[in-house]
C-alpha cells in the first residue's frame, strides 16, 4: 500500500467510480462527495455503484454519468445464476478502466471490486474492522476513521478525498428531480392544493421507533389545519407505514388534509418537498432531502446518532428527543421495538416551531 498523498493530474482522470452499499438516506448523503469531484474533475465521467433499490435517489443527479446496480435479489436467482450476474457487472466495471475508486463502503465485496477496477488510485477507509493484507491490498490508500465519532456522515465521507489534496469542497448535499416528476405530483393533488401553499407532513418511518406517536401528529396537524394551512400526508408504501396514516387522518379533522401515502418515487417526493412551504418529519430519508432541498423543515429526531444523522445543513429546527428525556444508547436500540422514543417531544414545542417558520 503507498502511503504517499494520491495527487494525480487532473487532466489525467478520465472515470471516476464511486461505491457505496448502503440504505437510501446513505446514497443521499454521498453527494458532497459526488459534488467536489465534479469540481475539480469537470472533464472526468463520474460512475456510482450502489444497491439497486437506492438507485432511485441518485437517478437524475446531473453529475452522475452512468449509474451501476447491485441486485440483492440476485442471491434468490441460485448460485449459477447469481454468479452470473456478479461476473457480468465486475466485466463492465473493468471495462471502464477508471483513473479514480472512491470505495465509501466497508463490505468485502467493495474492496474486491475496487481491486479488480484496476484503478491508478483506490481509495478506501482504514476500518478497524478491515484490519489486515487483503483490505490493504485491494486499496492503494487508506484514510483513517479515528476522527469519525466527531463527524458528521458528510464529514466522515468527505474525509476519503483528502489524499487527493483538492483545495477546497463543495459540502453541499443534493437531491434532484425531473420536471415530470412535480407534474405527476400536481396531478395526485387534483388541484386540492393551490400553487405551493402546503405543508408536507412526512410521520412514518421504516423504524417506528424513531416515529413521534399518531395522537401527537394528529394535534399538530389539528393546529396547524385551524392556523389555516393545507397538510399533505406522505409515507412509503408499506402496509405499516399506510395503517399509520390512516390512524392519524382518523384523529385530526379531514378538511386541508391531503394524503399522498404510498403514491409517489421518491423523486416525486422530492419534487412534492421543493415545492411546500415548509416539512415536519421524523428521522428518515425525506427528512434528508427537505436539508437538501433547503425546504424550511422540522426535523423530530431521536434516538438515532445525532452526530452522524442530523438533517446536513437544515433550513429551519431541529428537535432531538434527548432533550426532553432518557434517550436509549443507540448502538443497544433494539430496531424491532414498538417503543416510541420521540413521544418524549411535547406536541406544543412542535407547534410552536413549525408555527415560527411559517
Amino acid at each position: 500500500m503507498n502511503d504517499t498523498p494520491a495527487l494525480i493530474p487532473v487532466t489525467q482522470v478520465k472515470r471516476i467510480l464511486i461505491i457505496k452499499l448502503r440504505h437510501h438516506g446513505d446514497m443521499l448523503l454521498t453527494t458532497p462527495v459526488i459534488n467536489t469531484l465534479k469540481q475539480h474533475y469537470p472533464q472526468a465521467e463520474i460512475d456510482m455503484l450502489l444497491y439497486k433499490e437506492t438507485q432511485e435517489i441518485l437517478a437524475s443527479n446531473p453529475s452522475l454519468s452512468h449509474i451501476f446496480v447491485i441486485d440483492r435479489q440476485w442471491k434468490k436467482m441460485g448460485t449459477r445464476e447469481h454468479l452470473r450476474q456478479e461476473a457480468h457487472l465486475l466485466k463492465q466495471l473493468m471495462a471502464q478502466r477508471y483513473d479514480l475508486v472512491i470505495n465509501l463502503a466497508d463490505q468485502w465485496r467493495s474492496a474486491i471490486i475496487t481491486r479488480l477496477t484496476g484503478a491508478r488510485i483506490r481509495l478506501g477507509f482504514d476500518f478497524p474492522k478491515r484490519q489486515g493484507f487483503l483490505w490493504r491490498n485491494c486499496h492503494t490508500q487508506l484514510v483513517p476513521v479515528t476522527e469519525h465519532n466527531h463527524l458528521h456522515t458528510v464529514e466522515q465521507n468527505m474525509t476519503l478525498l483528502a489524499p487527493l489534496g483538492l483545495n477546497d469542497s463543495n459540502p453541499q448535499v443534493t437531491m434532484s428531480y425531473r420536471l415530470q416528476d412535480w407534474q405527476k405530483c400536481v396531478e395526485l393533488l387534483e388541484k386540492q392544493v393551490i400553487d405551493d401553499d402546503y405543508i408536507v407532513i412526512q410521520p412514518t418511518s421504516r423504524w417506528f421507533f424513531k416515529c413521534w406517536s399518531e395522537e401527537q401528529m394528529a394535534e399538530t396537524i389539528a393546529a396547524l389545519q385551524a392556523d389555516g394551512h393545507t397538510l399533505v400526508l406522505t409515507s412509503g408504501p408499506d402496509p405499516k407505514e399506510l395503517a399509520m396514516i390512516e390512524k392519524i387522518q382518523s384523529l385530526c379533522p379531514r378538511q386541508g388534509v391531503v394524503s399522498l401515502a404510498g403514491k409517489l418515487t421518491l423523486r416525486q417526493l422530492a419534487a412534492l418537498i421543493d415545492h411546500a412551504k415548509l416539512f415536519i418529519g421524523v428521522d428518515s430519508v425525506p427528512m434528508h432531502m427537505a436539508a437538501a432541498l433547503k425546504t424550511p423543515c422540522i426535523a423530530l429526531f431521536g434516538p438515532s446518532k445525532l452526530t452522524f444523522w442530523r438533517p446536513w445543513q437544515v433550513n429551519g429546527e431541529v428537535i432531538w428527543a434527548g432533550d426532553y428525556g432518557s434517550l436509549p444508547d443507540p448502538d443497544r436500540v433494539d430496531t424491532h421495538t414498538d417503543e416510541r422514543f420521540l413521544n418524549l417531544i411535547p406536541t406544543d414545542v412542535v407547534i410552536a416551531a413549525a408555527r415560527s417558520q411559517l
